[in-house]
């Protein structure tokens, strides 16, 4: 596998009242272009604290990160980072809310035409083209978020970050969404990593699924290949023994084996 984005022995300790507090420890990890990676472990196992740091929202304080041979030190376009929460500006419409983005990243490379043209396609792109001139207020929980995905698509990231992106939204959008998803990742070949507490979404989703080990002082405990063929189909995977295989194996780590070597239960 090359190592299009790896991790490097990284480690984060944050200062507390109390003292330092270690958040992660020892994560290393290497990520093929195009691939598409799930974190899944328990709440405080140091998940988002890692896809800040390849965000370059954080920086770690031991180890690093390399995008391409390059250490990543600070927020850029290569990266683009889709929250739960949709962060869409509302006093501006769908369209200028992914435009803003647009003239921000192409501002220098793209006419005004073309970065028109650019702002539309990755509307149409997840199904938004019919709502250019609404604001938010005005669309669905669901429809935010794929403003939201369109905007960072628009920026044409090296690597795609999703930060349980669909956490809040009921389980029929939840799963319209994850099938947009899927299909933008046939079509673009990007890089994505994406934060879950869904199991079964990790596994419809992803190449391989890293599962953390609780916190304080989070690793990687194990590391799962879904070698499931693509394009998935949900309805089909139900009964397909790989699928279940993957499934359990997850749920049996969350479960029983989510601790760090050497910490024992209470």
């Amino acid at each position: 596998m090359s190592a299009y984005l790896s991790f490097e022995d990284v480690g984060m300790t944050f200062k507390g009242a109390n003292g330092p507090f270690i958040a992660l420890r020892d994560i290393h990890l290497q990520i093929a272009s195009g691939e598409f990676v799930a974190l899944i472990g328990h709440s405080g196992c140091g998940k988002s604290t890692l896809l800040n740091i390849v965000a370059g929202l954080l920086r770690a304080t031991h180890g690093g990160v390399l995008l391409q041979g390059k250490e990543v030190n600070e927020p850029g376009p290569d990266r683009a980072v889709v929250f739960q929460n949709h962060s869409l500006l509302p006093w501006l419409t769908v369209y200028d809310n992914v435009r803003l983005a647009v003239d921000k990243v192409h501002g220098r490379t793209k006419s005004s035409a073309e970065r028109d043209k650019w702002t539309r396609h990755n509307l149409a792109l997840v199904g938004m083209d019919h709502a250019l001139d609404k604001r938010p207020q005005e669309i669905s929980g669901g429809m935010k978020q794929r403003v939201g995905i369109a905007r960072a698509l628009a920026m044409e990231p090296k690597v795609l970050l999703l930060d349980e992106p669909f956490g809040a939204l009921d389980a029929l959008t939840r799963a319209t969404l994850q099938d947009t998803v899927m299909d933008l990742h046939a079509k673009l070949k990007n890089t994505v990593i994406m934060i879950t507490h869904d199991v079964d979404e990790a596994v419809l989703l992803s190449d391989r699924v890293v599962m953390m080990t609780n916190g304080p002082a989070a690793t990687i405990g194990e590391v799962l290949n879904v070698n499931l063929p693509r394009p998935r189909n949900r309805l089909a995977l139900a009964s397909n023994p790989e699928y279940t295989r993957c499934r359990q194996q997850i749920l049996e780590f969350l479960y029983a084996r989510h601790r760090a070597p050497g910490v024992q239960a209470a």
